[in-house]
């Protein structure tokens, strides 16, 4: 472990406030709340800075858990350290990054790179993830209303599992490579074509070439927007 005093005056910061807000609150902060409240201004610099404070062996993280720090020994010094012992992320339910929105409606231009922080992430349950790794999922909301028949709503959140091909029938997020543009419909093979099926009563279909029609993700559960 890297001796306390070699850390940089912001990691130290870090780990005081880490461990006073897991004393005072029983789990850990956000990234957003440690820059908040250590004047860091920057996520992705909260971010390099927890990777040091690991290499460092004095935080472990979980990716894949919200508020996934835990703080692997006392922070020397700190006042409000309260117990000596190490203290561990309450948290324990699994989390999905929201990384940007899916079209249900006519395919639409959308980033191809989502990018995501730890403020992104949202609490799942086990059944919504039906036995998929959470380091499989990921969560898009929803706009537009051409799967309304389907439950889906412009607002909602939708649950993906990471996945390159579909069956019939199935749910899916598709990328159209060929006018880079994406949208949120069910997938059916037909002969030389495929067809993405809107669940509205006033939009049709649309076809596309096998080539062009890239399968992002299938549908594991909805959290419905109220």
């Amino acid at each position: 472990m890297k001796d306390f005093n070699k850390l940089s005056d912001r990691q130290r910061n870090m780990l005081r406030y880490i461990e006073t807000y897991i004393v005072d609150h029983g789990y850990p902060p956000t990234i957003r709340q440690i820059g908040e409240n250590t004047g860091i201004n920057s996520t992705s610099v909260v971010n390099y800075n927890l990777n040091k404070l690991v290499q460092a062996g004095y935080l472990t993280r979980s990716q894949h858990v919200s508020r996934g720090l835990r703080l692997t020994v006392p922070v020397p010094g700190n006042e409000k350290k309260g117990s000596k012992k190490a203290v561990q992320v309450t948290q324990a339910r699994p989390s999905v990054p929201v990384i940007g929105h899916i079209f249900a409606s006519e395919p639409t231009p959308a980033p191809e790179d989502y990018h995501y922080d730890e403020d992104d992430l949202i609490e799942v349950t086990s059944d919504m993830l039906s036995g998929t790794d959470p380091a499989d999922a990921y969560a898009l909301k929803v706009k537009g209303d051409s799967m309304m028949d389907a439950m889906i709503r412009e607002g909602d959140i939708v649950i993906f599992r990471r996945q390159e091909t579909a069956k019939n029938g199935d749910m899916v997020a598709v990328w159209l490579t060929d006018r880079s543009e994406t949208t949120l419909k069910y997938f059916y093979k037909e002969g030389d074509r495929v067809r993405l099926q809107p669940a509205h009563p006033q939009m049709d279909a649309i076809y596309v070439d096998p080539r062009n029609c890239r399968i992002e993700g299938k549908v594991l559960s909805v959290i419905r927007h109220l």
